[in-house]
């Protein structure tokens, strides 16, 4: 046995699950089971005494025998191991649901900010909005202003006077909201005293120290940035613990993955499958794609077959690393080993994330690709509150889907093509390497789409630069192996900076 303790030995997780075989497109690199924040590095096939494991030992050592399959010991550069965050205080077990439940919203002129304020638009009584965070769509933010008179919103610094003065033009009588700018006004709302749960919706790394502080003030956090758990993992863990709060994903495949797990025991999961579309360049060859315009690429990229979703991420599900970034995320939420997340392609978005137990069945969660359900299941948890969520393209009930007409009633599911997708490829591999490399390959994908965006490089230019970035980070020893939070904002930083620079030499090649 190998040990590798972290600096914050002592805290442990609630739960933690027991896992079995590894997916057969990712490497085998051996198990660590986390007990606290001590991480035990053995073959997959482990012996403990505990009943749960010395069946599953005996029940799955014949068939990994057979194939002669082994497993080698994982020499860690990391002591962060990714916990089951999300089970680690949801234990409430009533069904009542939740009344006048005071909500901050970041990002609230964003995606996930506009259909979290549908989800109390329609639920009035059930949710309020006592502190909003937005950015530079002021417009947007003075008309959720008008409906919601939220207690504090913040701003971007230079659109402050604009917002002093158009809330000032709403004449509301007796209103009078607290209006602040800039990351100091983010961290006032995600911890503004009246709220329980915070809805993290700022998109990327920016969203890290309000949540962080959030935490700190013993905020519930309903999490929709990714980035956050992605490059904060390190620091984000012990607080979650430490502070009692509860973390909730509001990313579909995340929440999907936290519904399935209801009511499986511990040490009952095996492997978490991850589905995706596959993104607008599904059924297109790599081939094709190297053939085709550079710009016909790059405004394909910014569209999505199933899903209506901001620029950055459509681009990220075209190249999927929004799919290797989520298995860094599962990684952290559900203490699960990279070996046991599996990544597969699924164009209709109806299965949106599956878990797999140990004894081989194979729960999934099935619904319209809508981000409606997951925010109001972060929302209402643990309670099922009557709800009626159309497709929001169309209007459809889900019965419609089981008719099957057309392209209706139809689930197809393939492994993806990691040389035509190498971004899930350089996620695993960020993954286990651990420290602040997520941080560095997940600053390094926003400053690429940022590129993309404002015509700097090409679509296919974006894997390219991420793996040189990486590369270039191991080369000047720039991943920190037990990162604090000031270590996870430098790496986050000098990402963006690395890309920036990888870009020119691209360009100029």
């Amino acid at each position: 046995k190998r040990w590798f303790q972290g600096p914050h030995e002592g805290r442990a997780m609630a739960s933690t699950f027991a896992l079995g075989s590894a997916p057969a497109s990712a490497p085998s690199r051996g198990q660590g089971v986390a007990l606290g924040h001590r991480v035990e590095v053995k073959p997959s096939i482990a012996s403990n005494s505990s009943g749960v494991w010395r069946q599953a030992s005996l029940l799955a050592a014949p068939a990994l025998v057979a194939a002669g399959r082994k497993r080698s010991r994982v020499h860690r550069r990391s002591w962060a191991k990714g916990r089951n965050l999300v089970g680690t205080n949801t234990k409430e077990t009533s069904n009542e649901a939740p009344s006048d439940k005071r909500i901050s919203i970041l990002g609230s002129t964003g995606s996930i900010g506009t259909q979290t304020l549908d989800i109390c638009r329609q639920f009035p009584g059930r949710f309020k909005p006592v502190a909003l965070a937005a950015g530079r769509n002021i417009e947007l933010l003075l008309e959720q202003i008008k409906e919601f008179q939220p207690q504090m919103v913040a701003c971007d610094e230079s659109k402050l006077e604009e917002l002093k003065e158009g809330v000032k033009a709403l004449k509301i009588p007796d209103y009078d909201p607290e209006l602040l700018a800039g990351p100091k006004g983010q961290i006032e709302v995600a911890r503004h005293p009246d709220c329980k749960t915070v809805v993290t919706g700022i998109v990327g790394c920016a969203g890290l120290i309000p949540t962080i502080e959030a935490i700190k003030a013993k905020k519930d956090i309903a999490l929709a940035n990714k980035e956050t758990i992605i490059a904060g993992g390190p620091v984000i863990a012990p607080l979650i613990e430490e502070y009692g709060v509860s973390m909730l994903p509001v990313d579909s495949e995340h929440s999907a993955i936290f519904q399935c797990m209801q009511g499986i025991p511990k040490g009952g999961v095996k492997k978490i499958i991850l589905t995706g579309s596959g993104g607008t360049f599904r059924d297109m060859s790599l081939e094709d794609m190297k053939k085709e315009d550079p710009e016909v690429l790059r405004q394909r990229s910014t569209t999505h077959p199933n899903w209506d979703m901001g620029a950055k991420i459509t681009v990220d599900s075209s190249t999927m690393m929004n799919k290797g970034l989520e298995v860094i995320e599962a990684h952290w939420l559900y203490g699960v080993e990279y070996d046991d997340i599996e990544v597969v392609i699924h164009p209709q978005s109806i299965v949106h994330s599956a878990v797999e137990c140990q004894d081989t069945a194979i729960l999934m969660q099935t619904g319209w690709p809508d981000m409606r359900l997951p925010i109001l299941y972060a929302l209402s948890h643990p309670s099922r509150v009557p709800a009626d969520l159309p497709n929001p393209r169309d209007g459809r009930n889900f019965d419609d889907w089981w008719i099957g007409d057309g392209k209706d009633g139809k689930l197809t599911f393939g492994k993806p093509d990691l040389e035509k997708y190498p971004c899930i490829r350089l996620a695993y591999k960020a993954g286990r390497i651990g420290g602040t490399m997520p941080a560095i390959l997940s600053a390094a994908n926003e400053q690429a789409v940022e590129l993309l965006l404002t015509k700097e490089i090409d679509f296919l230019d974006i894997p390219s630069v991420l793996e040189k970035v990486m590369d270039k980070a191991e080369a000047e020893k720039k991943v920190v192996d037990t990162p604090s939070l000031d270590d996870i904002v430098d790496a986050d930083a000098w990402g963006r900076q690395a890309a920036t620079e990888v870009s020119k030499t691209l360009v100029s090649a």
